[in-house]
């Protein structure tokens, strides 16, 4: 099977490299135009190069291998086809930290932990599963520990418009490419039996097709070599797998759905979205950042609603898969999502003037650092609106403490919540202890199910329906006791021109940084 794809991706590629043009190597007419709009973007997405070793596989005729030159340390630019390979050196030729080099990439060695970072595009469509995965074997062995793999693809269906007599590329989903690509693992002994893999740090589509073509279908990743900790992830080997198998499998998101309403899976659904964005002041031309963005719904109604720009954010690419498919049919361009890790992800100072996340920071360890953030990503005169769970004061009970331990979840008081947010830098800082309006919530959602009962079993089963009811019984009875708290959040990162906030209060809510406290 190997050999047979490797003579028809061969003579794919030979017909079409004859000329060694960009208009030939991208398969578009339109090339120039697409690389002149995409290429920053694309090197945005990088993490820092300055002083790096980089390997670029795919390299083509140099239409990125010259900008990662001026940066990196070095770069070894790899091709399949000799005379790209040629234009690449000829178009390059003034750097003299390139090495050319022309190879098979299933055949291709290369040192182990000899490069900082990896960076392919348009590669991994002309590999069969069994290459790719295979190969991702290897590119974490030449990866150093911590080093990053940058990857873009075609996905879904062709994008250029050149003719094409016959076609192999495979246009996988981003699912797939999700799998394999996490899959691959490097056992290392020298470190002592060290299992390494990689991680999503960040999944998105890129802006420059959807701009000028409409197309979602191209689709960037990068990613990061760690050692995976199977007994710090439930038994799995990473925690965005713990999430995507155990919480929010695809089951599991469009079982809690039925719950919250459609495009929602965090308390209220769309009243307490209602509710709480109403808070925020949006006008016209924002832009927002949502943090945990689940499946959409908040992202969809604030543009829809506000005629802000929303980025959504989630690590489970699980949820960011369904928000992508509602892309289609919601029809917002306002929208954009991508599979990120907010502790790991990079946004310049001052990207945002809002950053709201719902029920998600729970899963977060070192909340201080990630609102550190936060703070840094804001606008001056940005706000930050979160809502989280939360917990009583210890000591717990039993039944709240394994609740805890087998989600996972890292748990504050809500009042040591808004001291952090007080502590990073936040000004009118707001937090309030929505415990009763959750209980309420889950009450009407019970009845709401109860209500709805055949319904639900037309696509989910009795054991689904019992589930989710046992679920929101115990959260009512775990609240009732006051182990489990729920808090909303809201802060503001303060003006450059010094103009103090004015904060609104509600019953219940503690203003911190400053200002009187109201019970």
């Amino acid at each position: 099977m190997s050999e047979a794809a490797r003579k028809t991706m061969s003579a794919f590629w030979v017909e079409h490299s004859s000329e060694a043009t960009i208009e030939e190597m991208m398969l578009d007419s339109r090339a120039e135009v697409i690389t002149q709009l995409e290429t920053p973007e694309i090197l945005s997405m990088l993490p820092p190069l300055r002083g790096k070793r980089l390997l670029e596989l795919g390299a083509g005729i140099g239409r990125f291998t010259g900008h990662l030159a001026k940066v990196a340390a070095h770069v070894t630019a790899v091709d399949f086809m000799e005379k790209f390979v040629e234009k690449n050196r000829e178009l390059n030729s003034e750097h003299v930290n390139i090495s050319f080099l022309q190879a098979d990439i299933t055949q291709l060695e290369m040192p182990s932990n000899s490069f900082d970072v990896i960076f392919s595009n348009w590669l991994f469509m002309y590999l069969t599963d069994v290459e790719l995965l295979n190969l991702t074997t290897r590119l974490l062995s030449w990866l150093k520990p911590g080093g990053y793999l940058f990857f873009r693809e075609s996905c879904f269906y062709q994008s250029g418009n050149v003719r094409r007599e016959f076609n192999p590329t495979l246009y996988r989903m981003p699912a797939d490419y999700n799998h394999i690509l996490t899959s691959g693992v490097q056992r290392e002994t020298a470190l002592g039996q060290s299992l390494w893999g990689f991680e999503i740090v960040m999944s998105k589509s890129v802006q420059a097709y959807i701009k000028l073509k409409q197309n979602q279908n191209q689709v960037c990743w990068l990613l990061q070599k760690i050692i995976r900790n199977p007994s710090a992830n439930q038994g799995f080997q990473t925690f965005q797998q713990f999430l995507d198998n155990k919480q929010y499998s695809r089951s599991s998101i469009l079982r809690y759905e039925k719950i919250f309403g459609h495009g929602f899976i965090s308390s209220g659904g769309l009243l307490t979205t209602k509710e709480f964005v109403e808070v925020l002041g949006l006008v016209p031309g924002q832009s927002v950042l949502d943090v945990g963005c689940g499946i959409g719904g908040g992202d969809f109604y604030m543009a829809k609603n506000y005629g802000v720009e929303v980025l959504g954010v989630d690590l489970s690419y699980n949820m960011v898969e369904i928000a992508m498919e509602r892309a289609v049919t919601e029809n917002t361009p306002l929208v954009q999502f991508e599979i990120g890790d907010a502790t790991k992800r990079v946004f310049d100072e001052g990207s945002f003037d809002v950053i709201y996340s719902r029920d998600t920071i729970l899963h977060i360890a070192d909340k201080e650092a990630l609102l550190s953030k936060f703070y840094v990503w804001l606008k001056p005169g940005g706000k930050v609106l979160i809502t989280d769970y939360c917990c009583g004061e210890t000591p717990w009970s039993t039944r709240f403490q394994e609740y805890v331990r087998e989600r996972g979840y890292i748990l504050y008081t809500v009042p040591k919540y808004g001291q952090m947010l007080q502590d990073v830098g936040f000004t009118c800082v707001r937090a309030e202890d929505r415990t009763q309006q959750f209980m309420d919530i889950l009450k009407l959602e019970q009845q709401r199910l109860e209500t709805g009962r055949a319904a639900f079993l037309q696509e989910f089963s009795e054991d689904d329906y019992n589930y989710i009811m046992d679920g929101w019984k115990e959260k009512v009875s775990r609240s009732a006791d006051g182990d489990q708290r729920w808090g909303l959040f809201v802060a503001e990162k303060p003006r450059e021109c010094g103009t103090p906030c004015r904060p609104e209060t509600s019953p219940g809510s503690k203003l911190i940084a400053g200002n009187p406290e109201t019970e």
